[in-house]
């Protein structure tokens, strides 16, 4: 978990774009369970939230845009399995779920995430 934490932290602070990390949680259950929440400024208006469920193997995340109400988010809670990505899918800014390309890797899956939010918000 530690590992993982600084490496999101760093991938955060070199994208150009995030300001202010806050860690909000760090809870460690076990080896095999654990949950990290973290939070940033994003361009200097929008708060970037990324939230870490692990169990047993099982990453449940999201990573969700917000200013005063949340504007996008990207996460794999099962709601959607009519999506191909499926459980992984995408809520847009105008509120549709689509398919998303993140697969459940932390590190992989932000490095898309920061690759998106420049396009969306940059």
């Amino acid at each position: 978990m530690n590992q993982l934490l600084a490496e999101l932290v760093a991938l955060l602070e070199d994208s150009g774009f995030c300001d202010h990390i806050q860690i909000l949680e760090t809870s460690f259950f076990s080896f095999a369970q654990f949950a990290l929440k973290v939070r940033c400024t994003i361009f200097s208006k929008y708060t970037l939230q990324i939230r870490f469920y692990f169990n047993r193997g099982h990453f449940d995340y999201s990573y969700q845009i917000f200013a005063q109400a949340p504007i996008c988010r990207w996460d794999n809670k099962e709601h959607f399995p009519s999506l191909n990505t499926f459980p992984h899918h995408f809520h847009t800014i105008e509120n549709e779920v689509i398919e998303s390309p993140l697969q459940g890797n932390p590190i992989e899956d932000l490095k898309r995430v920061l690759v998106e939010l420049k396009k969306l918000f940059g």
